[in-house]
């Protein structure tokens, strides 16, 4: 069995509302419900939330509700706390089916469709020595190279020593210098039961990952935290003709 498992809680502070928040008379949240519920391996899909609007939302889209406890609703649960709450849930209202994948959606990150989730699991299938199948987009003008830091002095500083990049003689400027870089966008993340039953063994920072990441390449992905990146997800839709 594989199932889908969406996040979102109401305490936003960031963006209030996030996740009702409407674009082409949909609900944030929408989008990643209906590429769950397009993606054909898809066997059954929980959502984990503290929102009563979600729960409702969820109910029209053949979602089953997981009520999040309120100790993960705070500013300071983390992620990777959640999911794997939800999967011991998951797994107690299927006993009698093993879980082949999770698939794991943000309510927050609309910039995802069946066919890459579908690609995800293929490649899951076809190599066992995969944790999970991720998608990234590639953004070079955020490299870590261009990270700085505001200092005791109100100064900035490199964020990371710049010899983590090699010899800095040969850096420069140009956004491509350091090679490309590609960030885990939260679109989807689609992982084997092993990564939620052995978080600590996770590479840093989103653990449930796992170790062995497959990179499921896309343009322009993103989990929206502010107002300012819904034009954004509207061009990326609009691309993708959702």
């Amino acid at each position: 069995m594989i199932t889908a498992l969406l996040m979102g809680r109401k305490g936003s502070k960031g963006f209030p509302g996030k996740n009702l928040h409407l674009i082409f008379g949909k609900p944030l949240a929408w989008y990643p419900m209906k590429a769950a519920r397009e993606t054909p391996e898809i066997d059954k899909t929980y959502i984990s939330t503290d929102d009563e609007g979600l729960m409702a939302l969820a109910g029209e889209n053949s979602v089953e509700v997981i009520v999040r406890p309120p100790e993960l609703c705070t500013d300071a649960a983390l992620g990777e706390d959640v999911y794997k709450h939800a999967y011991g849930v998951i797994k107690e209202l299927n006993p009698d089916n093993k879980i082949e994948l999770i698939v794991l959606l943000m309510c927050n990150a609309p910039t995802v469709t069946p066919a890459i989730i579908s690609e995800g699991i293929k490649a899951l299938r076809e190599n066992p020595t995969l944790d999970s199948a991720v998608t990234v987009s590639r953004y070079n003008m955020w490299s870590p190279l261009r990270a700085r830091k505001i200092d005791s002095d109100g100064l900035l500083k490199p964020f990371v020593p710049l010899e983590t990049f090699g010899d800095p003689r040969t850096l420069n400027c140009d956004r491509d210098s350091q090679g490309d870089v590609w960030f885990a966008d939260m679109g989807v993340s689609i992982v084997r039961p092993r990564c939620l039953d052995n978080l600590e063994d996770g590479l840093l920072p989103q653990k449930w990952m796992g170790q062995n990441i497959h990179p499921l390449k896309q343009w322009g992905g993103c989990d929206i935290d502010y107002e300012w990146q819904i034009p954004m997800v509207v061009y990326w839709l609009k691309k993708h003709g959702i």
